[in-house]
C-alpha cells in the first residue's frame, strides 16, 4: 500500500514547522565539505514544497538559519549565505509560476545585504501568490522574539496602564514575526535529534512533534507524507479528554 493512501486530505495541516537537521553529518559521511551537504539540502527543500503543495498545506516554514549558527566557522556562513542568494535566483521563477509566496521571519538586518535584497525582490514578487506561504526563519531566535514583543507590549503598558490587566494571548501573538499566520500544528525535525533549538517556542505550545534519523539531504516526498500520516493518527485534546474532543466533532 502506498504512504500516500494512508493521508486522509480533509485532515491536512494548516502550517507545517521544519527543523532542517543533519546536512552537515551527510556530507561528512561521503567525505565532502560541510557545505555540500547544505547544497543538496536545497533539493530536499524544493521536493517537500512541491508535495505540501500538492495536499493543501498553507504555511510551510523552514528554520534555515538560527542566531546561534554565526558560530559556525566563517567559510560554512559565506557560503550559507551565497547559497541562500543562489538558492532565491535559480528558485523564483518556479515557485512564482507556481503560486508561492515567500515570506521571512528573524532579524534580516544582520544579513549581509546581497542576501537581504534577494530577499526581498523575491518576497516583493511573490507577496500575491496564495497556494502556500513559504516562510524562512532566517537569522531567527524565538528568546528574540518573544523579547522583541514583551519589549513592545511593556511600552503599551506604559502609555496605558488600564490596558495591562486586558492583555490577551491574541495581543501577544500580534506582536510576534507569524503574526499573521496559524500557529504550526506539525514541527519535523530531521537527523534524529529530539529538541526544538530556540525554534517558534511560543507558536509550538500545542503542536505535533515528529522526530526522524532521515538527514534532512535524504528527506524526501514519502518522508514528508509519513510525518502528516503520524500527525494524523493523534488526538489532538488541548488540554480536554478525549470524550470531549469526540462530542465536539459529532
Amino acid at each position: 500500500m502506498s504512504i500516500w493512501s494512508k493521508i486522509s486530505r480533509d485532515k491536512i495541516p494548516l502550517h507545517v514547522a521544519i527543523i532542517m537537521d543533519g546536512n552537515g553529518r551527510w556530507a561528512k559521511k561521503r567525505g565532502e565539505h560541510r557545505l555540500f551537504g547544505h547544497t543538496k539540502g536545497v533539493d530536499s527543500i524544493r521536493n517537500v514544497l512541491k508535495v505540501a503543495t500538492e495536499i493543501g498545506v498553507k504555511h510551510l516554514t523552514l528554520y534555515a538559519f538560527s542566531t546561534e549558527n554565526w558560530n559556525r566557522p566563517k567559510e560554512e556562513i559565506d557560503g550559507l549565505m551565497n547559497l541562500l542568494v543562489q538558492a532565491i535566483s535559480n528558485e523564483i521563477e518556479e515557485m512564482d509560476k507556481n503560486e508561492v509566496k515567500l515570506s521571512m521571519i528573524g532579524d534580516e538586518m544582520r544579513l549581509p545585504e546581497k542576501c537581504r535584497q534577494s530577499l526581498n525582490e523575491a518576497i516583493d514578487r511573490t507577496k500575491e501568490n496564495t497556494k502556500i506561504n513559504l516562510i524562512l526563519a532566517l537569522n531567527y531566535s524565538a528568546r528574540w522574539e518573544i523579547l522583541h514583543a514583551a519589549k513592545q507590549m511593556a511600552i503599551m503598558a506604559v502609555n496605558d496602564k488600564n490596558k495591562v490587566q486586558q492583555f490577551t494571548n491574541e495581543d501577544f501573538d500580534n506582536l510576534l514575526t507569524t503574526k499573521d499566520v496559524p500557529h504550526p500544528e506539525l514541527l519535523i525535525r530531521t537527523s534524529g535529534e529530539k529538541r526544538i533549538s530556540n525554534f517558534l517556542l511560543w507558536q509550538l505550545a500545542y503542536s505535533e512533534f515528529y522526530f526522524t534519523d532521515v538527514l534532512w539531504p535524504d528527506f524526501g516526498a514519502d518522508n514528508f507524507i509519513k510525518a502528516i500520516a503520524s500527525y494524523q493518527s493523534r488526538e489532538r485534546r488541548f488540554g480536554m479528554v478525549s470524550e470531549q474532543i469526540n462530542t465536539t466533532n459529532e
